[in-house]
């Protein structure tokens, strides 16, 4: 399969939202269920613990990867290849987080669950910082309109309020680039 273009992108921003709702899912179930004998009468006391409870940067890194994939349709360049490393720095956190907590009666699957979650976050942040360049950005409707420009190139700025109430009284909108145009 292609990487490159908006298939890529599209394929690729879809992994990492998945694997980011998967390792979020996983790290709020129970993974571990601890249990005191209590002196008779009293029935045993039953304590479950989640992922959170024994990884708790595992939400965090989940939160991280699905900001990620919302950051690979709103950057380009640089910027995405930036997201890219993060991505993979968050998803390779999440397997380390998830595996380490493995042993002394911690539930295999959840644990696995997460782990694979955070492999398919580390995969889309290394297919970003491959391909992230070949990448369709978004159109520049979505940018900062660039306003006047004075002789130094900063944005040009009313000289006055009177010239304001001016471009007002022309039908113009001296907040955009056009005038309201």
């Amino acid at each position: 399969m292609r990487l490159d273009g908006r298939r890529g992108l599209t394929v690729t921003t879809l992994a990492c939202a998945a694997g980011a709702a998967i390792v979020l899912l996983a790290a709020t179930r129970g993974w571990q269920e601890i249990v005191t004998e209590r002196v008779a009468p009293l029935p045993p006391e039953t304590v479950r613990r989640t992922g959170t409870d024994l990884a708790p940067w595992l939400p965090a890194l989940g939160a991280v990867a699905l900001a990620g994939a919302g950051a690979l349709l709103a950057t380009r360049g640089a910027a995405r290849l930036v997201v890219g490393g993060l991505l993979t720095v968050a998803g390779a956190g999440s397997v380390v987080a998830a595996l380490l907590t493995l042993g002394d009666g911690v539930t295999v699957a959840w644990p696995l669950l997460a782990a694979l979650g955070g492999l398919v976050v580390t995969a889309a942040g290394v297919v970003t910082v491959r391909f992230g360049r070949t990448w369709p950005a978004m159109g520049a409707r979505y940018e900062r309109p660039k306003g006047p420009t004075a002789p130094g190139g900063e944005p040009r700025r009313p000289a006055s309020q009177a010239e304001l109430w001016d471009a007002l009284d022309r039908g113009e909108d001296p907040t955009t680039r056009d005038g309201g145009a």
